[in-house]
Protein backbone atom coordinates (compact mmCIF):
# COMPACT_ATOMS: atom_id res chain seq x y z
CA UNK A 1 0.00 0.00 0.00
CA UNK A 2 1.18 3.73 -0.76
CA UNK A 3 2.36 5.54 1.68
CA UNK A 4 0.52 8.85 0.92
CA UNK A 5 1.56 12.04 2.67
CA UNK A 6 -0.97 13.17 5.12
CA UNK A 7 -1.83 16.74 6.51
CA UNK A 8 -0.70 17.50 9.78
CA UNK A 9 -4.02 16.92 12.12
CA UNK A 10 -5.48 19.06 14.33
CA UNK A 11 -5.29 16.63 17.34
CA UNK A 12 -1.42 15.71 16.58
CA UNK A 13 -0.33 19.25 16.71
CA UNK A 14 -2.48 23.07 17.50
CA UNK A 15 -3.75 24.72 14.55
CA UNK A 16 -1.68 27.63 15.19
CA UNK A 17 1.30 26.05 14.74
CA UNK A 18 2.92 23.46 12.69
CA UNK A 19 4.32 23.86 8.67
CA UNK A 20 3.07 26.85 6.91
CA UNK A 21 2.42 24.70 3.69
CA UNK A 22 -1.07 24.36 2.13
CA UNK A 23 -2.95 21.79 4.44
CA UNK A 24 -0.19 21.51 6.92
CA UNK A 25 1.04 18.82 4.25
CA UNK A 26 4.70 17.82 3.73
CA UNK A 27 6.52 20.11 1.34
CA UNK A 28 9.93 19.26 -1.50
CA UNK A 29 11.32 21.35 -4.17
CA UNK A 30 10.13 19.67 -6.99
CA UNK A 31 6.87 17.52 -8.32
CA UNK A 32 8.96 14.68 -8.57
CA UNK A 33 6.95 11.58 -7.11
CA UNK A 34 3.85 13.40 -6.64
CA UNK A 35 0.27 12.99 -8.36
CA UNK A 36 -0.60 16.42 -7.42
CA UNK A 37 1.57 19.36 -6.60
CA UNK A 38 0.17 23.22 -5.54
CA UNK A 39 1.81 25.58 -6.34
CA UNK A 40 1.75 29.32 -4.80
CA UNK A 41 1.92 32.66 -7.58
CA UNK A 42 1.44 35.13 -6.01
CA UNK A 43 1.52 37.48 -9.07
CA UNK A 44 -0.22 40.74 -9.00
CA UNK A 45 1.19 43.19 -11.38
CA UNK A 46 -1.56 41.41 -13.92
CA UNK A 47 -4.93 43.02 -12.42
CA UNK A 48 -5.93 46.68 -13.24
CA UNK A 49 -7.88 47.39 -9.57
CA UNK A 50 -6.76 46.17 -5.96
CA UNK A 51 -4.11 44.91 -5.71
CA UNK A 52 -2.73 42.52 -3.00
CA UNK A 53 -3.02 39.15 -4.23
CA UNK A 54 0.63 38.64 -4.47
CA UNK A 55 -0.27 37.91 -0.45
CA UNK A 56 -2.99 34.97 -1.52
CA UNK A 57 -0.92 32.04 -1.53
CA UNK A 58 0.27 32.53 1.84
CA UNK A 59 -2.95 33.62 3.91
CA UNK A 60 -4.62 30.79 1.81
CA UNK A 61 -2.03 28.35 3.36
CA UNK A 62 -2.55 29.61 7.04
CA UNK A 63 -6.14 29.19 6.62
CA UNK A 64 -6.16 25.55 5.05
CA UNK A 65 -5.10 24.65 8.45
CA UNK A 66 -8.89 24.34 9.15
CA UNK A 67 -9.15 21.79 6.74
CA UNK A 68 -9.70 18.00 7.50
CA UNK A 69 -9.06 15.29 5.18
CA UNK A 70 -12.04 13.73 4.85
CA UNK A 71 -15.32 15.53 2.91
CA UNK A 72 -18.18 14.21 5.00
CA UNK A 73 -20.73 15.25 1.94
CA UNK A 74 -19.27 12.98 -0.69
CA UNK A 75 -16.98 10.87 1.14
CA UNK A 76 -14.16 11.73 -0.72
CA UNK A 77 -10.48 11.28 0.61
CA UNK A 78 -7.93 12.52 -1.42
CA UNK A 79 -4.70 12.20 0.42
CA UNK A 80 -5.70 8.46 0.91
CA UNK A 81 -6.14 8.25 -3.38
CA UNK A 82 -3.25 10.54 -4.28
CA UNK A 83 0.40 11.53 -3.26
CA UNK A 84 0.09 15.54 -3.16
CA UNK A 85 2.59 18.00 -1.39
CA UNK A 86 3.56 21.84 -1.05
CA UNK A 87 6.00 22.67 -3.85
CA UNK A 88 6.66 25.88 -2.64
CA UNK A 89 6.18 29.69 -5.13
CA UNK A 90 6.87 30.77 -8.09
CA UNK A 91 9.97 33.09 -7.70
CA UNK A 92 8.61 35.93 -9.95
CA UNK A 93 9.58 38.87 -11.24
CA UNK A 94 7.53 41.72 -9.62
CA UNK A 95 8.57 43.97 -11.73
CA UNK A 96 7.96 43.00 -14.94
CA UNK A 97 4.89 41.22 -15.84
CA UNK A 98 5.97 39.45 -19.52
CA UNK A 99 9.09 38.41 -17.54
CA UNK A 100 6.65 36.56 -15.08
CA UNK A 101 4.54 35.18 -17.69
CA UNK A 102 7.46 33.15 -18.73
CA UNK A 103 8.98 32.11 -15.13
CA UNK A 104 5.75 31.24 -14.10
CA UNK A 105 5.22 28.94 -17.64
CA UNK A 106 8.39 27.14 -17.50
CA UNK A 107 7.82 26.30 -13.48
CA UNK A 108 4.53 24.37 -14.73
CA UNK A 109 6.49 22.79 -17.89
CA UNK A 110 8.82 21.25 -14.75
CA UNK A 111 5.96 19.83 -12.65
CA UNK A 112 4.18 18.60 -15.90
CA UNK A 113 7.12 16.95 -16.70
CA UNK A 114 7.28 15.24 -13.33
CA UNK A 115 3.99 13.54 -13.99
CA UNK A 116 1.91 15.57 -11.33
CA UNK A 117 -0.99 17.47 -12.06
CA UNK A 118 -1.00 21.33 -11.24
CA UNK A 119 -2.88 22.82 -8.25
CA UNK A 120 -2.42 26.71 -8.42
CA UNK A 121 -2.69 29.27 -5.60
CA UNK A 122 -2.97 32.52 -7.18
CA UNK A 123 -2.14 35.31 -7.23
CA UNK A 124 -4.70 37.76 -9.69
CA UNK A 125 -5.94 35.12 -12.93
CA UNK A 126 -2.91 36.56 -15.23
CA UNK A 127 -1.12 33.18 -13.79
CA UNK A 128 -3.94 30.63 -15.77
CA UNK A 129 -2.44 31.74 -19.22
CA UNK A 130 0.82 30.61 -18.52
CA UNK A 131 -0.05 27.69 -17.09
CA UNK A 132 -2.52 26.67 -19.72
CA UNK A 133 0.41 27.01 -22.17
CA UNK A 134 2.63 24.56 -20.17
CA UNK A 135 -0.92 22.71 -19.87
CA UNK A 136 -0.78 22.38 -23.70
CA UNK A 137 2.28 20.96 -24.17
CA UNK A 138 1.13 17.87 -22.68
CA UNK A 139 -2.82 17.80 -23.27
CA UNK A 140 -3.71 19.91 -26.72
CA UNK A 141 -6.42 22.03 -26.25
CA UNK A 142 -8.56 21.49 -23.07
CA UNK A 143 -12.00 21.93 -22.09
CA UNK A 144 -12.57 24.33 -19.29
CA UNK A 145 -14.84 25.17 -16.27
CA UNK A 146 -14.00 28.84 -15.78
CA UNK A 147 -15.86 30.87 -12.18
CA UNK A 148 -15.73 34.53 -12.46
CA UNK A 149 -17.63 36.91 -12.39
CA UNK A 150 -15.98 38.65 -15.54
CA UNK A 151 -15.59 36.94 -18.96
CA UNK A 152 -11.80 37.93 -19.06
CA UNK A 153 -12.29 37.95 -22.54
CA UNK A 154 -10.93 41.75 -23.01
CA UNK A 155 -8.77 42.42 -26.23
CA UNK A 156 -6.67 45.14 -24.51
CA UNK A 157 -6.18 46.86 -21.41
CA UNK A 158 -4.47 50.19 -21.32
CA UNK A 159 -2.93 48.94 -24.76
CA UNK A 160 -1.79 46.12 -22.59
CA UNK A 161 -2.46 42.29 -24.50
CA UNK A 162 -2.01 40.38 -21.20
CA UNK A 163 -3.36 41.24 -18.34
CA UNK A 164 -5.83 39.27 -15.72
CA UNK A 165 -8.82 40.67 -18.35
CA UNK A 166 -7.49 39.28 -21.32
CA UNK A 167 -6.31 35.90 -20.44
CA UNK A 168 -9.11 34.17 -22.45
CA UNK A 169 -9.42 35.80 -25.37
CA UNK A 170 -5.48 35.17 -25.83
CA UNK A 171 -5.98 31.24 -24.63
CA UNK A 172 -9.00 30.91 -26.65
CA UNK A 173 -7.19 32.55 -29.96
CA UNK A 174 -3.53 30.74 -28.70
CA UNK A 175 -5.73 27.37 -29.47
CA UNK A 176 -4.94 26.40 -25.65
CA UNK A 177 -8.47 25.43 -24.93
CA UNK A 178 -11.82 24.09 -26.82
CA UNK A 179 -14.31 26.71 -26.87
CA UNK A 180 -17.16 24.45 -27.90
CA UNK A 181 -15.70 22.65 -24.62
CA UNK A 182 -15.61 25.42 -22.48
CA UNK A 183 -18.45 27.31 -19.64
CA UNK A 184 -18.49 30.22 -17.68
CA UNK A 185 -20.12 30.50 -14.25
CA UNK A 186 -21.26 33.28 -12.73
CA UNK A 187 -20.42 36.32 -15.26
CA UNK A 188 -22.07 39.69 -14.05
CA UNK A 189 -21.24 43.21 -13.72
CA UNK A 190 -22.12 46.31 -15.45
CA UNK A 191 -20.36 46.39 -18.84
CA UNK A 192 -18.96 48.82 -21.40
CA UNK A 193 -21.59 47.67 -24.01
CA UNK A 194 -24.73 45.44 -24.19
CA UNK A 195 -22.19 42.62 -26.06
CA UNK A 196 -19.18 42.49 -23.39
CA UNK A 197 -20.02 38.62 -23.25
CA UNK A 198 -20.38 37.70 -27.02
CA UNK A 199 -17.39 37.81 -27.97
CA UNK A 200 -17.45 34.42 -25.93
CA UNK A 201 -21.14 33.01 -26.99
CA UNK A 202 -19.76 33.70 -30.70
CA UNK A 203 -17.10 31.02 -30.52
CA UNK A 204 -19.01 28.40 -29.27
CA UNK A 205 -18.40 29.09 -25.44
CA UNK A 206 -21.55 28.54 -22.78
CA UNK A 207 -21.99 31.94 -20.84
CA UNK A 208 -24.10 30.89 -17.60
CA UNK A 209 -24.60 34.34 -16.06
CA UNK A 210 -24.77 34.70 -12.51
CA UNK A 211 -29.27 35.76 -12.80
CA UNK A 212 -29.31 32.67 -14.25
CA UNK A 213 -28.18 30.38 -10.75
CA UNK A 214 -29.59 32.74 -8.44
CA UNK A 215 -31.98 31.25 -5.92
CA UNK A 216 -30.87 27.46 -7.25
CA UNK A 217 -28.70 24.61 -7.07
CA UNK A 218 -26.10 24.25 -9.43
CA UNK A 219 -25.98 20.48 -9.19
CA UNK A 220 -28.31 19.89 -12.05
CA UNK A 221 -26.07 22.70 -15.14
CA UNK A 222 -23.24 20.61 -13.94
CA UNK A 223 -25.01 17.42 -14.97
CA UNK A 224 -25.27 19.12 -18.29
CA UNK A 225 -21.64 20.47 -18.47
CA UNK A 226 -20.04 17.24 -17.74
CA UNK A 227 -22.42 15.55 -20.53
CA UNK A 228 -21.24 18.63 -22.69
CA UNK A 229 -17.82 18.31 -21.59
CA UNK A 230 -17.32 14.14 -21.10
CA UNK A 231 -15.36 12.19 -19.31
CA UNK A 232 -12.22 11.57 -21.46
CA UNK A 233 -11.40 14.87 -22.49
CA UNK A 234 -8.72 16.81 -20.66
CA UNK A 235 -10.64 19.33 -18.49
CA UNK A 236 -9.23 22.61 -16.91
CA UNK A 237 -10.86 24.63 -13.75
CA UNK A 238 -10.03 28.06 -13.04
CA UNK A 239 -12.45 29.37 -10.31
CA UNK A 240 -11.74 32.88 -9.85
CA UNK A 241 -13.23 34.08 -6.05
CA UNK A 242 -14.99 36.98 -7.20
CA UNK A 243 -17.24 34.68 -8.94
CA UNK A 244 -18.56 34.47 -5.58
CA UNK A 245 -20.85 37.49 -3.82
CA UNK A 246 -19.05 39.61 -1.94
CA UNK A 247 -20.99 38.76 0.99
CA UNK A 248 -19.18 35.80 1.40
CA UNK A 249 -15.78 36.48 -0.50
CA UNK A 250 -15.12 40.58 0.07
CA UNK A 251 -11.13 39.68 -0.05
CA UNK A 252 -10.52 40.12 -3.84
CA UNK A 253 -9.49 43.00 -6.47
CA UNK A 254 -12.40 43.33 -8.44
CA UNK A 255 -15.55 42.59 -6.16
CA UNK A 256 -18.89 42.44 -7.43
CA UNK A 257 -22.38 42.39 -5.91
CA UNK A 258 -25.00 39.62 -7.21
CA UNK A 259 -22.89 37.11 -7.25
CA UNK A 260 -22.79 33.26 -6.35
CA UNK A 261 -23.17 31.61 -2.79
CA UNK A 262 -20.12 29.98 -1.40
CA UNK A 263 -22.59 26.12 -1.71
CA UNK A 264 -22.84 27.29 -4.96
CA UNK A 265 -19.31 27.65 -5.53
CA UNK A 266 -18.66 23.86 -3.86
CA UNK A 267 -21.59 22.24 -6.17
CA UNK A 268 -19.65 23.47 -9.00
CA UNK A 269 -16.02 21.81 -7.94
CA UNK A 270 -17.69 19.11 -7.09
CA UNK A 271 -20.07 18.62 -10.09
CA UNK A 272 -16.60 18.53 -11.78
CA UNK A 273 -16.08 14.51 -10.52
CA UNK A 274 -16.60 12.83 -13.26
CA UNK A 275 -14.60 15.59 -15.59
CA UNK A 276 -10.85 14.69 -16.69
CA UNK A 277 -9.27 17.49 -14.80
CA UNK A 278 -6.00 17.68 -15.23
CA UNK A 279 -5.43 20.42 -13.55
CA UNK A 280 -6.93 23.83 -11.77
CA UNK A 281 -6.79 26.79 -10.01
CA UNK A 282 -8.00 29.53 -7.82
CA UNK A 283 -6.70 33.23 -8.10
CA UNK A 284 -7.66 36.85 -6.88
CA UNK A 285 -7.90 36.34 -3.25
CA UNK A 286 -6.61 39.53 -2.11
CA UNK A 287 -5.68 39.36 2.00
CA UNK A 288 -5.71 43.28 2.40
CA UNK A 289 -9.40 42.99 1.72
CA UNK A 290 -9.65 39.97 3.57
CA UNK A 291 -9.72 41.57 7.34
CA UNK A 292 -12.01 38.58 8.62
CA UNK A 293 -9.73 35.86 6.88
CA UNK A 294 -13.07 34.42 5.65
CA UNK A 295 -12.44 34.83 2.00
CA UNK A 296 -8.81 32.96 2.45
CA UNK A 297 -10.95 30.02 4.37
CA UNK A 298 -13.03 29.80 1.82
CA UNK A 299 -10.42 29.28 -0.64
CA UNK A 300 -8.77 26.39 0.95
CA UNK A 301 -11.73 24.68 1.37
CA UNK A 302 -12.66 24.99 -2.21
CA UNK A 303 -9.27 23.92 -2.95
CA UNK A 304 -9.70 20.75 -1.02
CA UNK A 305 -13.34 20.26 -3.10
CA UNK A 306 -10.33 20.19 -6.30
CA UNK A 307 -8.71 17.80 -4.95
CA UNK A 308 -11.62 15.45 -4.04
CA UNK A 309 -12.94 16.25 -7.45
CA UNK A 310 -9.70 15.02 -9.29
CA UNK A 311 -10.14 11.67 -11.25
CA UNK A 312 -9.58 8.24 -9.72
CA UNK A 313 -10.61 9.76 -5.69
CA UNK A 314 -11.50 7.38 -3.83
CA UNK A 315 -14.67 8.11 -2.25
CA UNK A 316 -15.51 6.01 1.62
CA UNK A 317 -19.04 6.82 1.28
Amino acid sequence: MTNFNQPLGGNEMPRYAGPGTMFRLPSQETAAGLDIAIAGVGLDIGTSNRAGTRFGPRQIRNESVMVRPYCMATGAAPFDSFQVADVGDVALNSFNLLQSIDIIEAFFDDILAQGAKPAAVGGDHTITLPILRAIHKVHGPVAMVHVDAHADINDRMFGEKITHGTIFRRAIEEGLIDPHRMVQIGLRTTGYSAEDFDWSRDRGVRVVTAEECWYRSLAPLMDEVRDMIGPDGPTYLSFDIDGLDPSVAPGTGTPEPGGLMASQGVEIIRGCFGLNLVGCDLVEVSPPYDTSGNTSLLAANLLFEMLCSMPGCKRNS
